[in-house]
């Protein structure tokens, strides 16, 4: 049987949103790390095949459907299960996002088998891959630091959600006055005065969609009056808010089904 050709393959890079030191794609094979530490959090989803790792003298694994949060300055290593290796995403986060007081729950329990928070990984991992999506990112980044620290920091009753219409209402108004240049997350809950979890979880129930996806909805309904005067997509993603053509593309297909070159021609001589 041939054997399995050693593949090293990485992407990295820092996204502009607080609180994430770095973004780590990687498929390795042969590659084993040796003991090392960090000083921000890693949050590990493996895609592909399984990483075997020793935190804090004892042997970890991450099966499929696992979520791996590994505590700043504990030494770990980690290798490759089977001869295929693994595909591995990564985020660091720094002690912003999670404090030191859940170092000590995290190395006693760093795998977390949990569908629900690692599809809310995947769902990060691919808002920061894309410039434009800022608000996205922070928004999912924030609802997956509050379901780590439940996981890590339990409480014994769930508290209910309560509705908060006034201040949804109040962040409506802030992203359509901000439809172009947008709003960060951080900010929006600093002028508002309020959690930014409790702020994404108050907009998403009163009006059954998350801000970001509003916020993109607005962009877009702008982009198709100008698409129907005839501008070109590459003058109206700037004015509608849009990092660049490929952005505007990508929402554009997504909420009306075509890209808008081609929703452009549709309308053209009517």
């Amino acid at each position: 049987m041939a054997s399995v050709r050693p593949q090293r393959e990485i992407s990295a890079w820092r996204p502009g949103i607080p609180g994430v030191v770095e973004v780590f794609h990687a498929h390795y094979t042969e590659y084993a790390y040796p003991m090392h530490v960090h000083d921000a959090w890693t949050l590990l989803i493996v895609d592909d095949g399984a990483v075997r790792y020793d935190l804090d003298r004892h042997e970890h694994g991450t099966p499929h459907d696992t979520v791996s949060l590994l505590p700043p300055y504990v030494p770990h290593n980690g290798s490759p299960v089977t001869e295929h290796g693994f595909r591995k995403r990564v985020l660091y986060l720094d002690l912003s996002r999670l404090d030191e007081s859940l170092i000590g729950p995290a190395v006693d329990g760093p795998d977390l088998v949990d569908p629900v928070l690692r599809r809310r990984v995947g769902q990060l991992h691919a808002a920061l891959a894309h410039p434009g999506d800022e608000l996205e990112a922070e928004s999912r980044l924030t609802l997956v630091g509050e379901r780590l620290r439940g996981h890590l920091r339990p409480r014994p009753l769930q508290e209910p959600v309560r509705p908060d219409r006034a201040l949804a209402d109040r962040l409506r108004d802030l992203l359509d006055a901000r439809i172009v240049e947008g709003v960060a997350l951080e900010e929006a809950a600093q002028l508002l005065q309020a959690h930014p979890a409790h702020l994404v979880r108050a907009f998403s129930a009163a009006f059954g969609i998350a801000p970001h996806q509003y916020l993109m909805s607005r962009r877009v309904e702008r982009a198709r009056r100008l698409l129907l005067d005839g501008r070109p997509p590459g003058e109206v993603a700037p004015e509608t808010g849009f990092f660049d053509q490929s952005h505007l593309t990508r929402h554009f297909r997504k909420l009306v089904g075509v890209p808008p070159g081609r929703y452009a021609r549709g309308g053209a001589g009517r």
